[in-house]
């Protein structure tokens, strides 16, 4: 996907996303980060941490999330936009599905699990009853960096 161009502050938010990435690449985590927007404010913040967490809900996008509903009092983020790194694997679609989250915003395409529409499309199924609004290719290159950095040095 080619990088989105806008003027509501997908690259900024993006570069969040990715410092919190490095965070989770340095405590030995895949580099994933994860930030949650409402009203131009991060409210939720993320990045991988289910190795040092011992948990394998503790993704990126799970912990933001986590931190967003916390912040608003509510499990439901109907006005708020989700910026990761890496397309949402199925338990993250599906979380952002329950949360109700408005708009989800990527980096790179995860051609593995990917539920935003590369392997399957949690997202955007019609059999459920809430649907996200889906921009990939934001800061791509960077983010597609960082991982495959992060696993050439694991081989």
């Amino acid at each position: 996907m080619a990088v989105i161009v806008d003027d509501n502050g997908d690259p900024r938010f993006m570069a969040q996303a990715l410092q919190l990435a490095r965070q989770a690449e340095a405590a030995g985590e895949v580099p994933v980060g994860a930030v949650v927007v409402h009203e131009g404010q991060v409210i939720g913040r993320g990045s991988n941490a289910p190795i040092s967490e011992t948990d394998p809900t503790a993704h990126a996008e799970m912990e933001a999330l986590r931190e967003a509903a916390k912040i608003v009092g509510n499990y439901r983020l109907p006005e708020a936009t989700l910026y990761v790194t890496l397309e949402p694997c199925p338990m993250c679609a599906g979380a952002m599905v329950h949360a109700r989250v408005r708009r989800l915003v990527y980096g790179c395409a995860d051609p593995r699990s990917g539920s935003a529409g590369s392997v399957f499309n949690i997202t955007g199924a019609d059999d459920l009853n809430h649907r996200i609004a889906v921009t990939g290719g934001v800061l791509e290159e960077e983010c597609r960096t960082l991982l495959q950095a992060f696993f050439r040095a694991r081989r």
